[in-house]
């Protein structure tokens, strides 16, 4: 993977480029020890690390304003981060970049039930927004499996989804409205506590943007009541395919569980042994849980388990109890953990029609054997985000680049099918290359006038989305 060369001007600048940082900014905000940056030189794709020229933790939308009006004028690149959970080198740095990290900003600003919005700084950590209402009976609804760590501003960068996206939609279908600072300093305020902002929906242009257009301080969530009561059954198959095949009768027949979840048997074993969630042996498991009153949990279940029947499901189990629940969610949301224990991985993220998944799990499999590395496949079966885990040795020469190109095949397949590159993490630096196998070059041209207009100079998180040969003439 290349990224461009570093800007040898702005690294000449470095020390007077700190000292206008530190006049803004408190003295513990700002990072330029090696030791401290070297926390921040890569994301979730491990793989690729490069330390920032600076790293600064602002706690408030006027201090990031005021870093970005320096390096504006001082033409320094910045990159956005969040928790650094990304899987796509999303905050992947650069060696000539200031790193505007948004940790700090945890502030809950807003909490309105009459209209259903919560407003925090997006630093704050999405498990703790459901956390901060829960007692009151509320919740917020997108889901990542990194929720106990990944921040609300990268889920925003990213449109990040989760198990429950199936009923409840991804980020962008539960943000109200943001305050986002552009690259020049200029605070611009999108959507607000009401559903539909009148003319453009800028707000859906911002949300997945991958921080290509501002940085966002603040967001506008919309939070609901916790439904009367939800129960997840665990369906075992003989194949991955019929699973699939399984999940395509389950959205056909027009019912809508608030998750389907898919898992084969490498993750399923290693799930297991992480969180001995009581999970069967068999070679693909779906979890499917439906939510309301008890009469309407009975009613969905019943169809599921009659449509499961038709597909010679080896195991059907309802959960019993709370604690029981809660066993089997943790041995999903554990999923990329677990498999980390035992192997390097590289996570992908590709998204295909629901009917297409019997297919493309079989050539999932075919590639993999093609290759010669293991597949793991976890993913938001319901609206078709797949998450195959390829699995590779890095301390193996070629290993990682073998690994790369497999992905490479499964995104082209995703796309092929009728799918897209991504659904929930971003194409960060991971996907940046393949840009070109779904999107025309009219269309590239397009996206990029768009991140002409919020930032001419192409500063914020520019090695990213556009594959550097088509945007090589906008970068400095």
């Amino acid at each position: 993977m290349d990224m461009p060369a570093p800007r040898t001007q702005v690294l000449q600048r470095r020390p007077d480029i700190i000292a206008a940082l530190r006049a803004v900014l408190p003295e513990d905000a700002v990072i330029t020890h090696e030791t401290g940056l070297r926390a921040y030189e890569c994301d979730a794709l491990t793989a690729y690390r490069c330390a920032p020229m600076v790293v600064v933790l602002p706690r408030t939308t006027e201090e990031v304003s005021a870093v970005l009006q320096i390096c504006h004028a001082q033409n320094v690149p910045v990159v956005p981060r969040g928790a650094g959970t990304s899987l796509a080198g999303g905050a992947l740095p650069t060696a000539d970049a200031v790193v505007i990290g948004v940790a700090r900003m945890t502030q809950i600003l807003e909490v309105d039930f009459d209209d259903r919005l919560m407003r925090v700084q997006t630093g704050r950590t999405n498990l703790s927004v459901s956390g901060a209402i829960a007692d009151q009976g509320w919740f917020y609804a997108p889901d990542p499996s990194s929720q106990l760590a990944c921040a609300i501003a990268g889920n925003i960068a990213m449109n990040s989804g989760g198990a429950h996206c199936l009923k409840y939609g991804v980020t962008v279908n539960n943000l109200l409205g943001v305050r986002m600072v552009l690259m020049d300093g200029t605070v611009l305020d999108l959507g607000g506590g009401h559903m539909d902002a009148p003319d453009l929906d800028m707000l859906a242009l911002v949300c997945g943007a991958e921080g290509q257009l501002g940085i966002v301080t603040e967001a506008t969530l919309r939070i609901l009541p916790k439904p009367e009561g939800a129960r997840p059954v665990l369906i075992g198959f003989g194949s991955s395919a019929v699973a699939g095949a399984c999940v395509s009768d389950i959205i056909k027949a027009g019912i809508l569980p608030v998750a389907i979840e898919f898992m084969d048997r490498p993750c399923i074993r290693a799930c297991e042994a992480f969180a001995h969630a009581g999970y069967p042996d068999c070679e693909a498991l779906l979890i499917i849980e439906v939510e309301g009153c008890d009469m309407e949990i009975d009613h969905q279940l019943a169809l599921i388990r009659r449509i499961a029947a038709t597909h010679a499901p080896e195991e059907i189990r309802e959960s019993r109890s709370a604690e029981e629940s809660a066993r089997i969610w943790l041995g999903r949301k554990s999923a990329f953990g677990a498999m980390g224990q035992i192997n390097d991985y590289m996570c992908l993220d590709g998204t295909i029609p629901v009917d297409e998944l019997p297919r493309v799990l079989e050539r999932i499999a075919a590639l993999s054997d093609s290759y010669g590395l293991r597949v793991a496949n976890v993913f938001h079966a319901g609206d078709g985000n797949m998450h195959p885990l390829i699995l590779f040795d890095a301390n193996t020469p070629g290993d990682l680049e073998k690994c790369e190109a497999l992905g490479a095949d499964i995104l082209r397949l995703c796309v092929e099918v009728g799918g897209c590159l991504t659904g929930e993490h971003g194409v960060g630096v991971e996907k940046r290359d393949l840009m070109g196998v779904q999107f025309t070059p009219d269309d590239l041209e397009a996206q990029m006038q768009v991140k002409d207009a919020f930032d001419p100079k192409w500063l914020l998180n520019a090695a990213k989305v556009f594959p550097l040969a088509a945007s090589a003439g906008r970068r400095g």
